[in-house]
This record gives C-alpha cells, sequence and structure tokens, in this order.
C-alpha cells in the first residue's frame, strides 16, 4: 500500500497511432523505487468520469502504475464525460477493433514507464468488463479482470452495434477474475453461467465470484446499486488477484 501518489492527465497512443487523453495514477515515496505492474482501467459506458479516475488512484494505493485512456477522446475532446458519452453513442460506440488498440497503447505506455517490471493487466466495469476480455483475447496481458461485462456471451440487443465474444474467447491466455452480481440482467447469472463452461471446457485459468443481493454496477459507490458487501469483498479479490499476477 502506498500513503502517497501522483495523479495527472497524459497523453498516449492509442489505435492508429492516434494520440489520446489518458488518466494516470502513481505511488510515490519508497514504493517509487521498487519495480511493479501496472493497470489498465477501462472506463465504463457512461464515460472516463470522477468514478473512474477513483479506482485509477485506488490502483496507486496498491502499488501499482494504473492508467485509464478516454476512449471518447476522438469523439468528444475537452467535452464532460455525459456529453462525451453520449457523442459516442450516437456514433455506435467505440469499434471493438479501435478498443484494442487503446488498450495496446495504454498498456506500453505503462510498460515504458521506468519503474515497470513489465507486467500489466486489464480491468473494466460494466462496458468495460466486456472490453476487458475483448482486449485480454488479443494482447499480451498478465491478468484480465471483468466486473459485470454484458454480452460477453449472451445476444446483444438490435441497438448495439457490437457481437458476443463466444468465437474470441480461445485466444484468452491471462488468468480472468470475474465479478458478478446474482441480481443483475446483463450479465444475467445464466450468461454467467455460459461463460464459466465455455471457460472450464477450454481450460482457462479463471476465478468466479458472484454475490446475492447485488445487480449492475455494485461497485459503483455513487449509485442507488451500490452494495456495500459485494463491492468490498470484489476489492480485496481483485488485491488478491492483482498481487498474484503482477508481483
Amino acid at each position: 500500500m502506498s500513503d502517497t501518489l501522483s495523479a495527472a492527465t497524459v497523453t498516449i497512443t492509442g489505435a492508429d497511432g492516434t494520440e489520446i487523453e489518458a488518466y494516470l495514477s502513481r505511488p510515490e515515496g519508497e514504493q517509487d523505487v521498487a519495480p511493479r505492474g501496472g493497470v489498465v482501467v477501462i472506463h465504463h459506458m457512461p464515460g472516463y468520469d470522477r468514478a473512474t479516475k477513483e479506482m485509477v488512484r485506488r490502483f496507486a494505493e496498491l502499488g501499482y502504475d494504473a492508467v485509464c485512456p478516454n476512449l471518447y477522446h476522438r469523439e468528444a475532446p475537452g467535452a464532460a464525460p455525459d456529453d462525451a458519452a453520449a457523442t459516442a453513442r450516437a456514433q455506435g460506440g467505440v469499434p471493438d477493433e479501435r478498443l484494442v488498440g487503446d488498450v495496446a497503447g495504454a498498456a506500453a505506455y505503462l510498460r515504458g514507464l521506468d519503474s515497470s517490471n513489465g507486467k500489466v493487466a486489464v480491468i473494466g466495469h460494466c462496458s468495460g468488463g466486456r472490453q476487458a476480455v475483448l482486449a485480454a483475447c488479443h494482447l499480451d496481458l498478465q491478468a484480465a479482470v471483468d466486473c459485470y461485462g454484458a454480452f460477453v456471451t449472451g445476444t446483444p440487443p438490435p441497438d448495439r452495434p457490437i457481437t458476443n465474444l463466444v468465437e474470441r474467447l480461445p485466444d484468452l491466455a491471462a488468468p480472468l477474475l470475474g465479478l458478478f452480481g446474482n441480481e443483475d440482467s446483463f450479465p444475467s447469472p445464466e450468461q454467467v453461467d455460459e461463460l464459466e463452461q465455455i471457460l472450464q471446457g477450454q481450460g482457462s485459468t479463471y476465478e468466479f465470484h458472484r454475490y446475492d443481493d447485488a445487480g449492475h454496477g455494485f461497485f459503483a459507490v455513487d449509485r442507488p446499486s451500490y452494495r456495500v458487501v459485494a463491492a468490498n469483498d470484489g476489492w480485496e479479490r481483485i488485491a488478491a488477484f492483482f498481487g498474484t499476477h503482477l508481483s
């Protein structure tokens, strides 16, 4: 754990060589001299907001370099999170190929820091949970965390220009931690069951935890969906998982 940290807006090179905004937080003090892992945080559909940046700082507190790329920077540079999210949705959302390129750029940025031990994980909530799994199916990552990501399995609605990831899951090389609410509909418990069956069948390394009385967004402290018990246990699981795979 680090008692002091730094946080700043930086520029990283994302997909197709495009420079995009990102939020970086790092430990300071004695831990600043020790090699450490990095965490790419993928923001949720509402965008690059205060709640997501608080999560980035929490990973720095846990002793990691952490960065969150602004996935909507191209559509709405400098816009408020809600406005940027609305603009991105109106244009069809973030294409999967671009997402993978932006996460690759964020991972390269972390590995380029003088504090890096070369290991990088990815984590996402909501739409970011699906995108974390997507990135882990394409990139050299040491760990991935899916917090209630919808449409990893299951059928997306017609207004969502995405597909599920079933055909890509054989390429998942990183260990996966999944945290899900049993009262959620996206993903539903049945969709989580389907994902677990696929991972078991292909011999993937994974760890799932499911929470009663928790629906979608149970980590979100600023929403009625917040569930203290589930969120606190989830954070402990994340810390232990990263401690195993990023040390």
